[in-house]
């Protein structure tokens, strides 16, 4: 088998892997906590809770799938076939899952009930969007709006949600409706979290006389490239190498013994960044 086979292969089983275990932690959120207390999550599967709430025709996990039909043209046409299909298999695993899922929690308190289905919700879908699909529906518009406005899941997450949950005054007891909405805020900063967990980085800016020597042990001790930036002291007026360079968080001790080894004396800067990409951290996304 050639290499670009197994790397096809592997990433399709990666992908796939990763919808799959989203897509079950997020319907046990759903069936487990949120059903059993009468609360709705956002997004569209708030929408099939609502319709199941209303009506008791079909299952939840009967209603999510026919809900995201029509918006899998969506995904079809603005994204790509790949992100079509992930999607597809997404839609298909967490509406079976709700069905399948047939214990609950036995948690009382509605307040903890909306902090366990928050988190347990933001996760599963947290882990989806680390994949190349969705778990369907509303994730369809959100990943587009980020791939083409840089909007963050989260944020659009919860404007929807807004807008849901006004709706909702209308069916739901006005208690349910805004534990619903605390529990949406809950699950919108627990994607955002899961979505740049594994992306934050550490960039430092060092100031130091002994630049070259700094630059060459974080070649040399950390295996991590840098680049000189010329700057100019405003007190002395000396010309400066600024070393700029980007480490994994774990490496970040290791960088200050790296800098303060050779000058104890240096100035060092560091800043959390996101989405890092090129050799050694992070690929780009394309769906």
């Amino acid at each position: 088998m050639s290499k670009e086979k197994k790397q096809l292969i592997s990433t399709i089983t990666w992908n796939l892997l990763l919808i799959t275990a989203g897509a079950v932690i997020f319907s046990i959120g759903v069936k487990a906590i949120v059903l059993p207390h009468g609360l709705i999550t956002g997004g569209l599967a708030g929408v099939s809770l609502i319709c199941y709430y209303m009506t008791h025709l079909l299952t939840p996990g009967q209603w999510y799938f026919l809900i995201n039909l029509p918006l899998f043209l969506v995904g079809w046409a603005m994204v790509s076939r790949r992100f079509f299909l992930y999607s597809l298999f997404g839609t298909v695993a967490s509406s079976a899952a709700m069905d399948l899922v047939r214990f609950t929690f036995p948690i009382q308190d509605p307040f903890l009930a909306v902090l366990a289905g928050g988190v347990v919700t933001g996760i599963g879908a947290g882990i989806v969007y680390h994949s190349l699909g969705s778990l369907g529906g509303n994730d369809i518009i959100a990943i587009v709006l980020h791939q083409r406005y840089n909007l963050r899941m989260g944020t659009y997450f919860l404007m929807f949600n807004l807008g849901l949950f006004t709706f909702s005054f209308g069916s739901l007891s006005v208690d349910l409706v805004l534990y619903s909405l605390a529990m949406a805020f809950v699950t919108s900063q627990v994607i955002d979290t899961a979505m740049t967990t594994f992306n934050q980085r550490k960039m430092a800016l060092i100031i130091s006389d002994r630049s070259k020597e700094i630059a060459a042990d974080i070649h040399q001790r950390l295996n991590r490239g840098a680049t000189y930036i010329e700057g100019t002291g405003t007190y002395t007026g000396q010309a400066k190498k600024i070393i700029l360079t980007v480490v994994h968080n774990y490496q970040l001790k290791r960088l200050e013994e790296v800098v303060f080894d050779n000058d104890p004396d240096a100035f060092v800067i560091t800043e959390n960044t996101f989405n890092v990409y090129g050799k050694g951290f992070s690929r780009r996304k394309v769906y």
